[in-house]
This record gives C-alpha cells, sequence and structure tokens, in this order.
C-alpha cells in the first residue's frame, strides 16, 4: 500500500502527449504537402537551389548544462569533486548526466564513468531543490546537499533524498552556500536539476523519497510483501523470513503490512548483505559509504538505506519509513483558562436543538486520555478504547507492547517537565461533561458535544508516535482487523487527528479512502508551521482539514493554510488577552498535572494549536450525527462547500486561510435537522493573478502580473503591497473602479551586495488575498543562459529525415544557426528542431534533455519556398516532466543526429 507504483502515469504525460502530437501533425502536414507540393503548387523544378535558411535558438530563462555529460562534441570541464563544483545561479533548470563506469551509451565518459556532479549555489531559506530522474529503467540517482563551509566530508551530508521515483526533492531550511550533489546509485541517466521557490500551495514532498530530514523512527520501517510470499501468518514463520534479511519483526501480520526493526552495528551488517548494500558500499566512492559520527543521524542513514534496497526486491510491495507525527499543539504555559471560544462558533444556540447522542462516537486517536479526569470519567464508550504504542521507550506505560488500556501516563512533554495531557485537552474539547451533560461542576469546562462517546485510541507518547501505529489506530476505529486481534462492538463515527507529520505518501491515501468507505468522517488539524505547503494526515483527499484562528476570528500566527484547508476553528492565541479578562486568549480544556509525585486530574489549562481547532469541528460533526444518524462523510463535505454551515471569513467563498470558513455549531445542527440538499451557489469571485511566482534571475528588472476575476460576481482590488525595498508594484492598464488588470513589477539591484534575495507581494481584495513570491540574484555565476550543445536540425517535412545539421554552444545565451544550400526545386518543405544529446545515444530531445522547434514544439512550422528564410527565431530548454518506463519512447526519436562520417568522435 505505501511503495510507490513506478508504472503510474508521469506528470509530463501532457508533454509526452503533446510530442506525440507533434509527430501525428507532422505526418499529417507531410501527406498534405505530398499531395499538393510546395506553396508555388510543387512538381519540377518550380524553386530555387541554393538557399540559406538562418535564425536564433535562445536558451529558456535560468538554462544551465552540466559541465561534463557524455557527448564528446560538447565543452568540457570536470565537476567531480566540490573542489571541482560547477557553480550555478539561482534559481536554475539544469540538465545533466550521469553514469557508473562502462554503463550507458558510448561516449566521452562510459570508460571512466561520470557517477558524480557536483554543483556549487547559494540558496536561499525555503527554497526547494528537485531532481528529475530521466529514465528509471537505467538509472537510481540521489541528490545530497552539503554546506559549503570548506571542510565538506562526502560520507556526511547535511541533508539527502535517496528514494527509488522518478523524483527527490530537498528543501532548504538555511541561507547560505552550498554544494548540490546528483550520484549515480545505480546505472544511467539524463537529470534535470532544479532549483526555485517554494510557491504557495506548490510545494510537494516527492512520491517515493526517502528524506534524511524528515521525522521517523531510526531503526524501524515499515513493509508490506506480496500476497503470497509467505507461507504461513505466523509469529514464527514471519521472524524466519525476516531473519534471512537480517530484520526483526516487531508487529504486523503477512496479509498486511509489518514493523520491522534493524538489529545492532553488527547486525546491521547482516542486513547490508543480504539486501546487497555492503557490495555497492564496497565501492571507493565516499557516496557509497556514507557515515557520521552522530549514531542517530547514521541510524537514519541506515534505515533509509535499507528501505531502498528492500523497494528493490520483488517480494515486497512497500517500504516505508516509520513517520514520527507529532501532536499540533504549540507549547506554551500550562495554566490558562477561559471558553471564549464556544460562544465565537454559536454554540450555546446549538445547544438548544442537541448537545449529543450517546449512539455516536468519537474516536481521538491521541496521547491516550486521563480516564479519571472528573470531566471525562463517564464519556466514554463501552469498549474502552486501546493503546497500540508499539514501542515501550515511546509508550512510557510499563506494560509492553500494545494493551486495551488507553490512559495517558503522561510525555513529560511541556516547559519544566511537565506532561501535555494532549490527548486529554482534546477530549475535553469533544465531549467534556457539563452541567446540563452529567457532570462538570463549578470547577469543570463543557465539551462541544457532551451528550456523546470517546473512543480513546492511544498512538502518542514520548517524543510523538509512528504512522504504523497510527493505523492500527484508525483501522480499529473504523472496525477493520487490526494488531490488537479485536475490533470494538460500535465502530466510530467519527475520527479526530490532532497530529502530523510526514510526507505524502500515495499508499497513506489509498488507506485514508478506506477508512474514509466504511463511513467515517476523518478530521484533522492542519499544522502549526505557519505555511501553505500541505502536511499530512490532514492534506489528504476525504480529510477535513482545519486551520486555527484567535480571538478576533483571524487566521492564528502559527496556523497552516493552503489550498487544502476545508474549515476554521478556534485553535487560540496564548500569547495575548484581547479580551482584557487576565487570562491568556487560549481554548480551555480539560488535562493532568504531574509535576508533583502523583498527577493531579481535575486540572483545566488553555493550549493554543490547530489541535484545539480540529476537536470543535469534530464535536459539532458529533452534533450533527447525533441529530441525523444517517449523515455520511459526503454530507458533511457538502454542506461545507455550500456555506450552509460555517460563517464566510476572510475572502469571500472558500480561501486558502479558513476553507469554507469558520464552522458555525448553530448552523450545522439546523442543517442535519432538515437535511436540506445543497442549492445553486451564489456567486463566488475571486482574485486570480498570473504568473504565480515572478523570478528576475540575474538579468531581468521588469515583469508584468495579470489580475483578473476567476469567477462571476463583484470583485475590487483593495491593496497591492510589497515587503522589499528593492522592489516596486505600479499599475499599468487597470480598470478605474476594480483595479483589475495588469501591473508591472520592477526591481532596483543597486547597492544590494551578491546573493540571493526573495520578498513577497500581496495583493488584497474583495474576496480574498493573493501573495505572489518573488526572487531574484545579484552576481555570482555567469548570468547567460545555456542550454547546452546544440544540434539544430533542418528536417524533411515528408518524411522527418534528417538533411542538414548545425552544432554549436551558446554565445551570450544563444544559438545562431545556418543551413546552406537548402534546395527548394522540387517543392520541397522543411521544418527545423533542434536539441541536446547528453547521453550521447544519437537521439536528440530524450527526457531531460533540451529540445526546441521553430516555430514551437505544438506548433512546428513548415517552410517553404514562399515563407520567410532568415529570422527562424525559437527557444530551446531542458525537458523536466517525470517520465516513467511505461512512457520511455520518445516520438521524436525517429529524427537521429545527423554525425558525417569525417566527425565522428572515436569511442575510447
Amino acid at each position: 500500500m505505501y511503495r510507490k507504483d513506478n508504472n503510474s502515469m508521469p506528470h509530463n504525460s501532457v508533454i509526452h502527449s503533446v510530442l506525440k502530437y507533434i509527430l501525428l501533425l507532422l505526418s499529417l502536414l507531410a501527406i498534405l504537402s505530398g499531395c499538393g507540393g510546395g506553396s508555388d503548387g510543387g512538381g519540377g523544378d518550380s524553386g530555387p537551389r541554393g538557399v540559406t535558411l538562418s535564425g536564433t535558438v535562445t536558451g529558456a530563462a535560468d538554462s544551465v548544462a552540466d559541465s561534463d555529460i557524455n557527448d564528446p562534441k560538447a565543452p568540457y570541464t570536470a565537476n567531480d569533486t566540490p573542489d571541482q563544483a560547477q557553480s550555478i545561479p539561482n534559481p536554475v533548470t539544469l540538465g545533466g548526466y550521469v553514469n557508473e563506469s562502462r554503463l550507458g551509451d558510448r561516449g566521452r565518459s562510459f570508460v571512466s564513468g561520470d557517477p558524480v556532479d557536483f554543483f556549487r549555489i547559494n540558496l536561499a531559506a525555503d527554497q526547494n531543490i528537485t531532481l528529475n530522474i530521466a529514465n528509471l529503467n537505467t538509472g537510481d540517482l540521489d541528490l545530497l546537499l552539503y554546506k559549503d563551509d570548506g571542510n565538506i566530508d562526502l560520507r556526511d551530508p547535511d541533508a539527502l533524498s535517496i528514494g527509488t521515483g522518478n523524483t527527490e526533492t530537498l528543501a532548504v531550511t538555511e541561507a547560505g552556500d552550498y554544494i548540490v550533489t546528483v550520484f549515480a546509485y545505480e546505472g544511467y541517466s539524463n537529470y534535470a536539476l532544479m532549483v526555485g521557490q517554494n510557491v504557495a500551495g506548490t510545494a510537494t514532498q516527492a512520491t517515493g523519497s526517502l528524506v534524511l530530514t524528515d521525522d521517523f523512527v531510526p531503526g524501524e520501517i515499515i513493509v508490506r510483501f506480496r500476497d503470497g510470499t509467505v507461507a504461513s501468518s505466523t509469529r514464527q514463520t514471519l521472524a524466519t523470513r525476516t531473519a534471512s534479511l537480517g530484520l526483526q519483526v516487531k508487529a504486523g501480520a503477512d496479509n498486511r503490512a509489518m514493523l520491522l526493526r534493524l538489529g545492532d552495528l553488527q547486525t546491521r551488517q547482516t542486513s547490508f548483505r543480504a539486501l546487497g548494500i555492503t557490495s555497492k558500499q564496497a565501492n571507493v566512492s565516499p557516496l557509497r559509504q556514507l557515515r557520521s559520527t552522530d549514531p542517530k543521524k547514521q541510524l537514519k542513514i541506515d534505515t533509509l538505506q535499507t528501505i531502498k534496497a528492500l523497494r528493490k526486491r520483488k517480494d515486497v510491495l512497500y517500504a516505508e519509513p516509520n513517520y514520527l507525527y507529532q501532536a499540533q499543539l504549540v507549547p506554551t504555559d500550562p495554566y490558562y483558562k477561559f471558553q471564549w471560544h464556544y460562544p465565537l462558533i454559536n454554540l450555546p444556540a446549538a445547544w438548544d436543538v442537541s448537545t449529543g447522542n450517546t449512539n455516536v462516537i468519537v474516536a481521538i486517536i491521541d496521547s491516550g486520555v486521563l480516564l479519571n479526569h472528573p470531566d471525562l470519567k463517564g464519556q466514554f464508550s463501552a469498549d474502552g478504547g486501546y493503546d497500540f504504542i508499539q514501542d515501550d521507550n515511546i509508550s512510557q506505560d510499563g506494560e509492553p507492547g500494545i494493551d486495551d488500556n488507553p490512559d495517558d501516563p503522561g510525555d513529560k512533554a511541556s516547559p519544566g517537565g511537565r506532561s501535555s495531557f494532549h490527548g486529554t485537552h482534546v477530549a475535553g474539547i469533544v465531549a467534556a461533561a457539563t452541567s446540563f451533560g452529567g457532570g462538570g461542576g463549578v470547577t469543570g469546562v463543557a465539551g462541544v458535544a457532551p451528550g456523546v462517546k470517546i473512543m480513546p485510541l492511544r498512538v502518542l507518547g514520548v517524543d510523538g508516535g509512528t504512522g504504523y501505529d497510527i493505523r492500527q489506530a484508525m483501522l480499529y476505529a473504523a472496525g477493520l482487523s487490526n494488531d490488537s486481534g479485536t475490533v470494538p462492538a460500535q465502530k466510530a463515527d467519527i475520527i479526530n487527528l490532532s497530529l502530523g507529520g510526514g510526507p505524502f505518501i500515495r499508499a497513506e491515501q489509498d488507506f485514508i479512502t478506506g477508512i474514509r468507505n466504511e463511513g467515517v468522517i476523518i478530521v484533522a488539524a492542519a499544522g502549526n508551521s505557519s505555511t501553505s505547503t500541505p502536511a499530512y494526515p490532514a492534506s489528504y483527499e476525504g480529510v477535513i482539514s482545519v486551520s486555527a484562528i484567535d480571538i478576533n476570528k483571524q487566521l492564528a500566527g502559527y496556523s497552516n493554510s493552503g489550498s487544502a484547508i476545508d474549515v476554521a476553528a478556534p485553535g487560540g492565541d496564548t500569547a495575548r488577552d484581547i479580551n482584557g479578562d487576565g487570562r491568556p486568549d487560549g481554548v480551555l480544556s480539560t488535562v493532568g498535572d504531574d509535576s508533583g509525585d502523583s498527577i493531579k486530574l481535575d486540572i483545566y489549562n488553555e493550549y493554543q494549536g490547530t489541535s484545539m481547532a480540529a476537536p470543535h469541528m469534530a464535536g459539532v460533526a458529533a452534533l450533527m450525527k447525533s441529530v441525523y444518524s444517517g449523515l455520511t462523510p459526503a454530507n458533511l463535505d457538502s454542506l461545507l462547500s455550500s456555506g450552509k454551515i460555517v460563517q464566510d471569513l476572510g475572502a469571500s467563498g472558500r480561501d486558502n486561510q479558513f476553507g469554507h470558513g469558520l464552522i458555525d455549531a448553530r448552523k450545522a445542527v439546523n442543517e442535519a435537522a432538515a437535511l436540506a440538499g445543497v442549492s445553486g451557489s451564489p456567486d463566488t469571485p475571486f482574485l486570480s493573478v498570473l504568473p504565480v511566482a515572478l523570478n528576475f534571475g540575474n538579468n531581468e528588472t521588469s515583469l508584468s502580473l495579470s489580475m483578473v476575476n476567476g469567477d462571476s460576481g463583484e470583485l475590487t482590488i483593495t491593496s497591492v503591497d510589497d515587503n522589499a525595498a528593492w522592489l516596486t508594484v505600479t499599475a499599468n492598464s487597470v480598470d478605474a473602479t476594480t483595479q483589475l488588470g495588469n501591473y508591472q513589477v520592477s526591481i532596483d539591484r543597486t547597492g544590494l551586495a551578491t546573493g540571493t534575495y526573495t520578498a513577497n507581494i500581496t495583493i488584497d481584495s474583495s474576496a480574498n488575498s493573493v501573495t505572489v513570491p518573488v526572487i531574484q540574484q545579484v552576481g555570482g555565476p555567469d548570468s547567460k543562459t545555456d542550454a547546452g550543445y546544440q544540434y539544430v536540425l533542418l528536417l524533411d517535412a515528408n518524411n522527418n529525415r534528417s538533411i542538414k545539421q548545425w552544432a554549436g554552444s551558446a554565445q551570450n545565451g544563444s544559438y545562431h544557426f545556418q543551413f546552406t544550400d537548402v534546395d527548394f526545386s522540387a517543392g520541397q518543405n522543411y521544418r527545423i528542431i533542434t536539441g541536446t544529446d547528453q547521453n550521447n545515444n544519437t537521439i536528440i530531445c530524450d527526457a531531460g534533455e533540451a529540445c526546441g522547434a521553430y516555430i514551437t514544439q505544438i506548433q512546428p512550422k513548415t517552410i517553404g519556398i514562399g515563407d520567410k528564410h532568415s529570422d527562424l527565431d525559437f527557444t530551446a530548454g531542458f525537458n523536466v516532466g517525470l517520465q516513467s518506463p511505461s512512457t520511455t519512447d520518445n516520438p521524436l526519436r525517429s529524427i537521429a543526429i545527423h554525425r558525417l562520417p569525417n566527425k565522428r568522435e572515436p569511442w575510447p
């Protein structure tokens, strides 16, 4: 479930389809030219001989070529060591090639090999580095990052991504000078390396990636063997099987995922030999002998290397790290009170309709719950919940392995060594008993739905929890087979996940979908990183992602935003006291206090975080389910998207801060009672700004922005601001009333030191706000674009045969080509195409190579005697799209480089 499917359609399927279209178009036009001849009617000597065709190919912006590719005709400068690192600009799109010795096509690097390329670059914080591997059939390439501090140990990278998919991605957390490294772990391949901005809503973790800086349990691996590869599901059989790989079975069964564990250093060597890792590390390259003086970092590296090797085995369906998930709670002083957050969502009015039904169950998948807390002890489902923490070091409850006691012993996670009792706080928000709900008292607090039942499922402990344990809890909540060997008498109606961590995993999306298909509503905290980058599990399809607001109904400073946000709810801000009651404006709920010899249970504190926002939404969903027992996940999605159960905040309609709006409990229970169908949606104007980001590189000084209404209804731009002194935005051609139209963005590099600079342009409108990231570079590497050593071909339009060829390197970013003695005497028609041949297979325009056609690749123009024969200008750039093994055939493969016999290079 968790392994990436390498045969799935890649992101470059559109590019691939376009290229197929080009070939089809060329064929059709060839048929037409064969029927009608040239522009003068064709036939006989109707046109002249000796015509000259000329033009200029311009390299696409930010293009740079690897300086030591396999093509012997291309200029050569070694970049095989950090000292030889090729300096590149930022942002950049670079086309390259790496190969192990005697693998790949014959050429400059065939015998000696070129297994590694080093690049020197100045990076800004929050940038992304992406490596697209052209052909997984022939090569497995890794991406490594080192701080360029003059003391680089290649065995100890600062960051690495060593997955098995088409793409490797690293996030830059600190600005500075770096060495980016592309390494051929196996085989050979073209590649495209891109460095750019983390544009809001677009950055995603690459599927199949294995990233050192990700949070996962060192030494633990989640593995699913292919069906039929294990004869028995007994633990002994599993142990025997995995022991042959030097691994230990910790949990699971052969018909589902297993949790495996690496042993000590000596045992790991057994694993490496069994999995073929040792033989790789025996190579002289230090990149095959990754070592760190930090034992935890070394174990993480060994874990990723083991997973990489497992993924290459035919009997393994998938292998993933056991990612760590953290409670989405921003640490605060533990004593805060006041429930301003319930009137904010019109909860008191909702209680007039329902306070909850005991037949409704909300699963709290969290750190467990203080089962004897006075506001909670009567609020649990009949089965009492379960503790799914496998690791005793995480659990710290004195009971080995998983058990049926979800009581929270504490995690010592708060300042001063106190425990957070995070799950208790979350559970109290959902369903703490109230004076009208069977408990509470003068010192108690209210829950959103005090009449419903809580199913406490413990998965978080010391230092968080693991993805495997969380999955087992979700299976239990949904009434499905799991490691406990049991299921609840009544499954949960709603799951609350106030936790987050780990990247997007396709198998996890499938898992989430399976839980939802059981009719379970899943609610999750959006995350507390103040970013628009998707966080998981909240950003999976089918999960209600909840952002956090403060007492002023503004997005909390810590809250994530972005396209995955569905709804907002109170999360609080413990740094402020806006209402002046002498208490911080956090969310008040149930906790414990273990600062003494025993845990005090009658404690109530304010916390802040999207962890607090999610249970507000889960509690309201429980009230709705209490009113209408047939409520489904699809019903709730529909009501949210219609705007019927929310207060519209920020931009009119859905926006990336508040989703569809702030949940409104009164509206929600009324809609549940009426169960009205969704009618036609009102106008939903929104501001659309293109491009979504601006890159000035090293040379541009002025670029344009288009600001339009992306839907119907009234929309007015209210302000346009930027946050850099070197940046200016001016209206160019705009409507006097709405201020919609075109804007000019200019930069001034005067007085700026060499380096990479970033800024934001924020456009506020009557509907929504849009932020446009801006990046520029001052000084540094040669700023001229270089799309590599180009082969410009003149093709016979009738059969795509190469008639003439011009080859050369860029001059000031351009390629000035000329074909002489072109024969139009028989009414011939021609086309012009260009590309690089980094792998030296005599085919241009392979994946990862530069490509272009006159006038464009989508519309290659036929050149006849009546057409212009000079100024045949067009652009070429590196193909950065992904490519799966099922789509490796390039429709332009029939266009071969025409190498004249006396120009062909002798191979070593």
